[in-house]
């Protein structure tokens, strides 16, 4: 909710430096030396505070459901084994109203369930004040002998649009899956060239180029929906932090402090909202996908 930037007064970094710096993630490339993306599309290298952190999170989502569902009894339940259920419940009334094959439910509630859980402790990193994990992991990288200012340290993976656009396309490959699975691939590939236009050769291009279209579409904008949320949420705690900064290095303007606390309370308590929607939005996508990957057209 409120940044802490107190190396501005050893180091003086505008508003925008300030930004720039944490808006640039801890990169490495396959040989774990650390780099900056000069390109628009890299793959020599890859975003290891991200992968971090959603893996650390993706555990403990799992961890937390596995417990509940370990600690689980037949009589009152407590209000842990409380919240599980109902969420359960909610992930798989949700699946039965748009995927109406028992046995495909018993995989994709599961993972729609992991997903919605997942998705919302990646986004409530977001939550955290702007400057508190980042200024451990900068005593840490100095502390090991690197350079304080580059040190680098993003803590919301669903703001980084390489997690989002990868989770968009894991959902993908399952919608791909299923589509193999319960039409065949005969039928998959029929249906490629046949709809939506009708099943004639001369259309077969057509359909084809409009069915590639659609699956691009999908996953792009699944990812990006989810991506462009959380990256302006967490630009508005940037320029938050900001306020609070100004004063803490300045001494004046009590203004700035007071509109700090207000602006950081008011967009923390909206945001809660946000980052919930988003997890329930992906989730709720996720299941519309694979439910269309079993209805023919």
């Amino acid at each position: 909710m409120s940044g802490n930037v107190e190396h501005a007064a050893t180091q003086g970094p505008t508003a925008g430096e300030y930004i720039t710096h944490h808006l640039q993630h801890l990169q490495l490339n396959f040989h774990l030396e650390p780099v900056k993306q000069a390109k628009l599309v890299d793959f020599s290298l890859f975003n290891a505070d991200s992968i971090f952190w959603g893996v650390l999170l993706g555990a403990l989502a799992c961890f937390m459901l596995w417990r509940g569902a370990r600690k689980a009894t037949s009589g009152v339940p407590g209000r842990f084994q409380a919240a599980v259920e109902i969420l359960a419940e909610m992930v798989d009334n949700q699946a039965k109203s748009v995927i109406h094959n028992p046995q495909s439910r018993k995989v994709i509630s599961p993972l729609a369930l992991i997903v919605f859980v997942w998705i919302f402790f990646m986004n409530a990193m977001d939550m955290l004040p702007v400057d508190l994990l980042p200024r451990i992991w900068t005593g840490i990288y100095a502390s090991a002998g690197g350079e304080a200012h580059h040190a680098y340290m993003r803590v919301v993976p669903t703001a980084d649009l390489s997690t989002t656009l990868g989770l968009s396309t894991s959902v993908l490959l399952v919608c791909l899956f299923y589509n193999i699975k319960i039409k065949g691939l005969g039928g998959w590939a029929h249906e490629l060239i046949a709809a939506p236009f009708g099943d004639h050769w001369a259309l077969y291009p057509v359909n084809f180029l409009m069915q590639v279209i659609e699956y691009v579409a999908k996953t792009v904008s699944h990812g990006m929906r989810l991506f462009g949320n959380m990256f302006a949420g967490e630009l508005v705690f940037m320029l938050i932090a900001l306020m609070g900064g100004a004063w803490a290095v300045t001494g004046t303007g009590i203004g700035l402090a007071i509109g700090h606390l207000i602006a950081g309370t008011v967009w923390t308590l909206f945001h809660i909202l946000v980052i919930t929607l988003q997890a329930f939005i992906f989730m709720m996508l996720t299941l519309i996908y694979t439910g269309q990957a079993h209805d023919a057209h």
